[in-house]
């Protein structure tokens, strides 16, 4: 989130003490970073400066839905994006919603208000030539390499989130039918298939070097000291070379490292492999519903996404050729 810029105006004395009542909820409740709640106070302090000076109320307990559309239209004046104004709406419904919380008003007139609709950002992916350029620069013939090289397979071969990938127990591996079971969100198990090239990377981490990183934890099969999780810690599919868990940090120094080793310009981080995979399963003919269930989505419109993908290279093509 870009940094915002103070208010203008100083927020009216008569709400202060309400807006510092609410930052100091949401910054308790909600947990948010610092740039987060000072944009909430930017938007809402704006909101109140308007209330107060250009509508002329001083009870919060009078707005009305009116009130609330003449600000949306002064923003709109401003020539702000769509996601400012969206934000904006956010953090007047928040604030109404605390009124209400709080006794302070009896109705929210920001409830009915609705959000502006925004263009989906379509995610970015790599070529499939830039994906085999990163799997092929770890030097699989040492121990770290060979981790490495099962990693960067597993998110592109099996499009599964870093947080799947990283509490991977060894018994959701399942090398004689070629599949991985995966815990993903909600607690939900899915079974995602492995591509030969996944399978055989894994294979040859699994055997030839995570037993020397696990015994650096002090006995190969038992709990590491001082870890929470006992021996499913322990079990975990990829460890660092103290026998340790890798952290989300960990896999995507791995990626950045070898994305720079291989020169590629893009901005690559652990996700993009995610947004590849359903991207070229979809670009070699693979129906949307099985893109759904390996990727996890609740909801096929979630998966839909990557068919507007494969539409933009459709229009690359057509303009190449």
């Amino acid at each position: 989130m870009k940094p915002v810029k103070p208010v203008k105006h100083p927020i009216p004395e008569i709400f202060a003490s309400t807006l510092n009542q609410y930052i100091q909820f949401i910054r308790l409740e909600k947990g948010l970073s610092d740039n987060s709640i000072a944009s909430y106070k930017h938007d809402v302090g704006r909101y109140l400066t308007f209330i107060h000076d250009t509508i002329g109320l001083r009870d919060l307990g009078g707005v009305s839905m009116n009130h609330i559309h003449n600000y949306l239209q002064e923003l709109t004046a401003m020539n702000l994006s769509t996601g400012s104004i969206a934000r904006n709406i956010s953090s007047i419904r928040g604030f109404h919603a605390f009124l209400m919380r709080e006794n302070l008003t009896e109705a929210n007139p920001a409830k009915m208000i609705d959000l502006p609709r925004q263009a989906k950002k379509l995610p970015a992916v790599l070529s499939v030539e830039e994906v085999e350029s990163i799997l092929s620069a770890p030097d699989r013939s040492t121990l770290v390499g060979m981790r490495d090289a099962a990693i960067l397979e597993c998110l592109y071969g099996t499009g599964i989130r870093v947080s799947e990938l990283i509490f991977l127990q060894m018994d959701q591996l399942f090398f004689d039918i070629g599949f991985l079971r995966v815990i993903g969100k909600g607690n939900k198990e899915r079974l995602v298939p492995l591509g030969e090239p996944a399978l055989k990377a894994i294979q040859a981490w699994v055997e030839k070097a995570r037993p020397t990183f696990a015994m650096a934890a002090g006995g190969g099969g038992r709990a590491v000291s001082g870890l929470p999780g006992g021996a499913q810690t322990q079990n975990r599919v990829f460890i660092n070379q103290r026998g340790a868990p890798l952290s989300r940090m960990t896999i995507w120094n791995i990626v950045r490292k070898y994305s720079v080793a291989t020169g590629i310009e893009k901005h690559v981080y652990p996700h993009i492999f995610r947004h590849s995979f359903a991207t070229h399963l979809l670009e070699g003919g693979a129906d949307l519903r099985s893109v759904q269930e390996m990727l996890g989505h609740v909801s096929i419109i979630t998966t839909e996404i990557y068919t507007h993908v494969d539409r933009t290279l459709l229009h690359q093509v057509h303009k190449e050729f």
